[in-house]
């Protein structure tokens, strides 16, 4: 076990042990991965995806583009920010050379989600969002604040500053109790805002540790109104080798020493464009690191500094060392001869940018502020305040007075009573204020403005005690070769790339973005994006207000396929389905077939049998007897209300309004295209009231669809559709044997053909369970469908099976039976490309009918081409040969060179018991024209010979339909 060489602090609370690459090190409870690592001296964590170049810890939390790792325990996970992994005890990890790997296991862990609402919503709980959120609890709203840190406080907790004489750490700290002290505020740590959608709809995901029983939580929130208080992100200056480990932005390095008590180094050189960084030189000084020079780009440098070498009107036009920094090549900005000077460590700020991505994706605009030298929020379409550092205010007195004046507004604006002045959170340190007292002197005190964060910013002399000078915006440090100057560190590009993509003539930075990849990565263009435009700006001599930035999308952080996923994996993902009768498959040894979600009994093999001797047998016994099969998995909608008939006559392309009470009628719906989409009946309960079947792996489907048609284009008609299909058992009882079956179960029913024809239906008691028992059937023989109730359906089933005459079929029996009589199955026989006419049905096509959905589109001469594929029988020259399923069809038995005209393909193909031989269904382009063509499968090196038949194999005149 090492120690811990740059940790300023030893006494810092529990010691966590953790290993990575192969080294056993220590670190503290609440450090990150990244902080513990610099505290045991490892400079370079990673190497970059592209060139393999070293990389180290550049930044401080979301937006470090650089050390990316892979956690090896307690469960693989690839590509995330040593920054952001909190340490704990046991954690093994690897620095990433490149990219990372996925896990071969399950992941253990549970992810879960829940919905929320709120009054106020404050994202981001540092100063500003404090102050912010205090003020909307005041106020009585339900509050939610939510903060992607483990510890709330925000910079308060990275930097030595004060409220009132006390920390700001302990202020955050007291504002927070003070916040959960309300019944009517809920904070949410270690919450990470990741989008921002219409109708102030946000997404976050909660991560709660690797002890919880929950990993990680999506919670959608859905507020009346947001207050983004997400704070901004210091930018990087791209000079040569400006990636080496050791390079670090300015103010992380500030974080590293006051959040975590960690040195990032021994001796630092301080490179910036502006007065942030002079604080951090002076809280690392503090702290024993030595400032051995500040390269400041402004002429007059920045006031105030009383430490070391001040080198005003310089750049940094390099760093020495191969693996990490050793030294720091400065010289002056009109390039006068350079200067080495020896250090481990260099901080760089280039400005800062506001973290409008959430403000972005809000549909909020950005406007360049020539002073700030970045993008700020503007105006903003939804019920949105922006606060502090997100918009542009960069002082700590500021940044209270505008979260305090922007959660004002917004329970205002929810029609909530602001409290003002709000009584000082107590903190430990008597005295202690929260800066509810009006801020003194400030850099850019804040003027009251509108809600979209539209409010400008009063320039003013001083901040605090120190005069400011006004930032100059440099983007790159000028070189004959740019190779080495990085803009994006995860993605390895460079202002050479940057320059290449202008060069061939590209003016946009989305289209730079796309062309150099920069700003893609896991960061999103943290550090990078805003630089981009600063080069591509550069490049172009053009203004960088009218260039802009690239878009800011969701989401904000990396997001984990399983968060997102929540429970829905696995068996919840796609969740089974199963009947009322499912044990009794189960106890009779059936296989069971997946259709749609459902698991449907695919055939109940007797000892000694196999699936194809099972399924001729049960085919034997329906086509000789009866047989019993569950079809209660097939759609059911109930249709109710006035109109209810002339929305199935739009949907459907035969009538359904002349159905009449008690009947039933096939039906086939067809897209607007003419294609077909589903088929199935319709059984007319009352004037008002039908009840449709549907395919089973289609049901929702076809409720959406109708759904749909009803909420978009006819919102007019009066119709309520509801699906029953678990609400209904269904048992289809087929076979000439089935009405002496029925019969026994149902004396009071009349079931001879002049009582109950063809396609009707009665209500009765089977079995004594109330049922409807329609006269349908899907296999050409005499059949009924007996309907109970789901809590009856096993009972209706074990009486049924009592009989001792009927024998129980699964699934692929049924599709022998169906395909026998050239039935097609809507998903198997049809493709998407196939229209009522290519299967043979034209007289299912009303001719009467006005209008349906595809009827326009049926008649298209293209729709009624005699080359058309269409449904036919295939009998192969061998009785004997089974043709495989989706095999192509050719007229030349043997094949020419490619390209090969296909003139269709099987869509079915099975043994069949009642023909004595194999057959097949195809969809056959002019197939109708082809009736005693012979044709050829090719498999493999061999080409199978078949005859083109009609599709309906097996008694073509419908005479066993009725016993």
């Amino acid at each position: 076990m090492t120690s811990q060489p740059f940790r300023r602090d030893t006494r810092r609370g529990e010691v966590l042990r953790f290993r990575f690459d192969g080294r056993d090190l220590e670190g503290y409870r609440g450090d990150t991965l990244a902080a513990a690592l610099l505290a045991n001296g490892v400079r370079t964590v990673a190497t970059s995806v592209g060139l393999g170049r070293p990389r180290g810890v550049f930044a401080a939390w979301t937006e470090e583009p650089s050390a990316v790792v892979q956690i090896e325990h307690p469960f693989p996970e690839p590509m995330l920010q040593a920054t952001t992994v909190e340490l704990y005890d046991g954690l093994v990890a690897r620095g990433l050379p490149g990219k990372g790997r996925l896990s071969d296991e399950p992941d253990p862990a549970r992810y879960d989600a829940v919905h929320a609402h709120c009054d106020i919503l404050v994202v981001g709980a540092g100063p500003a969002g404090l102050r912010a959120a205090l003020s909307a609890a005041d106020s009585g709203a339900r509050v939610i604040l939510a903060d992607d840190r483990p510890v709330a406080g925000g910079s308060l907790l990275d930097t030595t500053e004060t409220i009132d004489g006390a920390p700001g750490a302990d202020w955050a700290a007291a504002a927070l109790a003070e916040l959960e002290s309300h019944p009517e505020v809920r904070v949410l740590g270690r919450t990470s805002v990741f989008g921002y959608y219409d109708d102030n709809y946000l997404v976050a995901v909660e991560r709660r540790g690797e002890q919880a029983s929950s990993r990680e939580r999506v919670w959608r929130i859905r507020a009346r109104r947001v207050v983004l208080a997400t704070g901004a992100h210091e930018r990087s200056i791209a000079f040569a080798d400006n990636d080496r480990p050791g390079v670090m932005l300015a103010g992380a390095a500030r974080a590293y020493v006051n959040r975590y008590g960690v040195l990032p180094g021994r001796r630092a050189v301080v490179f910036t464009t502006n007065d942030s960084a002079y604080d951090a030189a002076r809280d690392l000084a503090d702290a024993g690191v030595e400032i051995a020079a500040v390269v400041d780009v402004r002429p007059g440098g920045g006031q105030g500094w009383d430490g070391s070498e001040l080198l005003a009107g310089h750049v940094v036009t390099g760093v020495g060392g191969k693996d990490s920094v050793t030294s720091v090549t400065v010289s002056g900005r009109e390039g006068s001869e350079q200067r080495e000077i020896e250090a481990d460590l260099l901080l760089v700020s280039g400005g800062w940018n506001p973290v409008a991505h959430l403000f972005s994706q809000a549909g909020g605009r950005l406007r360049y502020d020539e002073e700030l030298g970045t993008f700020v929020p503007g105006a903003v379409r939804q019920a949105v305040e922006v606060a502090g550092s997100a918009r542009g205010v960069f002082t700590l007195d500021a940044c209270l007075a505008d979260g305090a004046a922007a959660g004002d507004r917004a329970v205002e604006s929810a029609g909530f009573h602001a409290v003002r002045p709000r009584p000082a959170p107590r903190t430990a340190q008597p005295g202690s204020v929260s800066g509810s007292a009006e801020p003194g002197p400030v850099s850019r005190a804040v003027r009251s403005g509108p809600v979209s964060g539209d409010a400008q910013l009063e320039p003013d002399s001083r901040v605090g005690n120190v005069p400011v000078l006004p930032e100059e915006h440099v983007w790159l440090v000028p070189a004959d070769d740019y190779r080495s100057h990085f803009v994006d560190l995860q993605r390895d590009v460079t202002v050479a790339d940057v320059m290449r993509a202008t060069g061939a003539g590209l003016r946009s930075v989305e289209h730079v973005k796309r062309y150099t990849t920069a700003g893609t990565a896991h960061d999103q263009g943290k550090t990078s994006g805003v630089l981009t435009s600063g080069i591509v700006a550069h490049a172009l001599g053009v203004d960088l207000a009218e260039l802009g930035t690239t878009t800011f999308r969701a989401p904000y952080v990396p997001v984990s396929f399983a968060t997102l996923a929540g429970r829905d994996r696995g068996v919840l993902h796609d969740p089974v389905r199963v009947t009322s009768l499912h044990d009794w498959h189960v106890e009779r040894g059936a296989p069971f077939e997946n259709v749609g979600q459902w698991k449907r009994p695919w055939y109940y093999p007797r000892p000694g049998e196999d699936m194809e001797a099972a399924v001729l047998r049960e085919c034997a016994a329906v086509r000789e007897g009866a047989g019993a099969m569950d079809a209660s998995t097939l759609g059911k909608i109930d249709v109710q209300g006035p109109d209810a008939a002339e929305l199935l006559d739009r949907l459907y392309t035969n009538m359904m309004s002349t159905l009449k009470v008690g009947a039933i009628r096939y039906g086939v719906m067809c897209r607007p295209d003419g294609m077909v989409f589903d088929d199935g009946t319709v059984i007319r309960l009352a004037e008002d009231r039908f009840l449709l079947t549907t395919t089973t792996g289609n049901a929702a489907a076809v409720l959406d669809w109708m759904e749909e048609w009803l909420q978009t284009e006819w919102p007019s008609l009066r119709v309520y559709c509801t699906s029953v299909t678990e609400q209904w058992a269904t048992v289809a009882l087929a076979g000439p044997g089935s009405r002496d079956v029925l019969a026994g179960l149902a004396p009071g029913l009349a079931i001879d053909n002049a009582s109950f024809p063809f396609m009707t239906w009665r209500d009765t008691r089977v079995a004594g369970i109330e049922a409807r028992v329609c006269r349908i059937s899907f296999s050409g023989e005499l059949a009924y469908e007996i309907n109970v109730s789901a809590w009856d359906g096993l009972a209706l089933w074990e009486a049924v099976q009592a009989t001792g005459a009927v024998t129980p079929y699964g699934t692929e029996t049924m599709h022998v039976l169906r395909a026998e009589k050239g039935y097609p199955i809507v998903g198997q026989d049809t493709d998407g490309t196939v229209t009522p006419s290519d299967l043979g049905m034209d007289w299912v096509v009303s001719k009467k009918k006005a209008d349906f959905l595809g009827k326009r589109s049926y008649a298209r001469a293209d729709n009624v081409r005699p080359d058309r594929k269409h449904l036919v029988g295939l009998l192969p020259a061998d009785p004997d040969r089974l043709l495989p399923e989706g095999a192509h069809l050719v007229a030349a038995s043997v094949l020419p060179e490619p390209p090969v005209p296909m003139l269709g393909h099987v869509t079915s193909s099975y043994r069949s018991a009642a023909l004595g031989r194999t057959f097949a269904l195809a969809l056959v382009s002019g197939g109708r024209e082809r009736l005693g063509e012979r044709l050829y499968v090719p498999v493999g090196a061999e080409m199978i010979p078949v005859t083109v038949t009609h599709h309906v194999l097996y008694d073509p005149e419908g005479a066993r339909r009725d016993g």
